[in-house]
């Protein structure tokens, strides 16, 4: 599972995504003759969007060796290797939009499509290095690398990674050949997020004037207090469960959220897991138990509604 570093770097993208307008991008002037490539036109139905086939491993980690396959999930991919003394993660996606005081200018150096530029991101920069390719449209790909080596030197080799791995998307998404999900008929890939989300029993939890609020990529949307996320993972043995809503699930607490998780195994693929996230986050002041039993209680609304 994503370490906590690259959980919060996550996180914040998400909240961008799903809480935000688009902005206008800071894109290259277009050659005459070429259109300004928006998101859509470079990556299709965000839904069904591939992001591992962005990702040239080759490109992406030169010298170094793969853990393991690439995490393929709904709104991102993952990519763990070795270099040397250090292991890396590249993560690549979600899509976001809107304003971000984080997001600064960056001079990338490699060839790009017709409107499309790169920014860097200065959250968490002391730990990660994220890029940002953004389209015409003002809609961008997260690129981020992490790495278990925190120190300043290590730095450079995180952006020198992220920058192959814009090189490797800008490639992929020139060429054309931007891969599609290849889900079966009951994958939680195909459910909208935002759909058991809007119901009354979700009233006190979430707030009774609340609407839910779709991510741009269609696997994850929050509503007032609650959010709920459908994604990919690894099949690790789960800490101790409870039944909710029909389904086994584990409840864990991060700061004020508290979320209650549940698993799917994927057929054919027994290193990987679907797995849904409902997530509660307590007003100020609030007891951890009442957190959590908000989040029960969406749980036992929300999960019945799965495949």
């Amino acid at each position: 599972m994503p370490s906590k570093r690259l959980s919060a770097v996550l996180c914040g993208l998400f909240l961008a995504a799903a809480c935000s307008a688009p902005e206008p991008a800071v894109a290259p002037s277009t050659t005459a003759g070429e259109e300004a490539l928006t998101a859509s036109e470079a990556l299709g139905e965000y839904s069904s969007l591939d992001y591992c086939s962005l990702v040239d491993q080759r490109k992406v980690i030169g010298g170094g060796n793969a853990v393991k396959p690439p995490l393929s999930s709904f709104e991102s991919c993952r990519l763990e290797f070795v270099e040397g003394a250090n292991r890396y993660t590249v993560t690549t996606g979600p899509i976001t939009s809107g304003q971000d005081p984080n997001n600064q200018p960056y001079e990338y150096g490699g060839p790009l499509p017709e409107g499309v530029s790169v920014q860097q991101s200065t959250f968490n920069e002391d730990t990660a290095c994220t890029r940002l390719l953004t389209f015409a449209d003002g809609i961008r790909l997260s690129i981020a690398v992490t790495s278990d080596n925190t120190t300043p030197a290590d730095r450079t080799a995180r952006c020198r990674i992220a920058d192959a791995t814009v090189g490797s998307a800008a490639g992929v998404i020139g060429a054309r050949q931007v891969g599609r999900l290849n889900l079966d008929q009951r994958s939680w890939g195909r459910v909208a997020p935002c759909a058991p989300l809007d119901q009354h029993e979700l009233d006190a939890a979430a707030g009774a004037e609340t609407k839910p609020a779709p991510a741009l990529s269609g696997h994850s949307c929050i509503r007032g207090k609650v959010s709920f996320s459908l994604s990919v993972g690894a099949d690790t043995t789960p800490g101790a469960t409870e039944a909710l809503g029909g389904r086994q699930v584990q409840v864990t607490t991060s700061g004020a959220f508290c979320q209650v998780t549940t698993h799917r195994p994927i057929p054919g693929t027994p290193e990987r897991v679907e797995q849904a996230t409902l997530s509660v986050v307590g007003v100020d002041g609030a007891p951890e138990d009442a957190t959590c039993a908000a989040a029960r209680e969406v749980a036992v609304a929300v999960f019945p509604k799965l495949p």
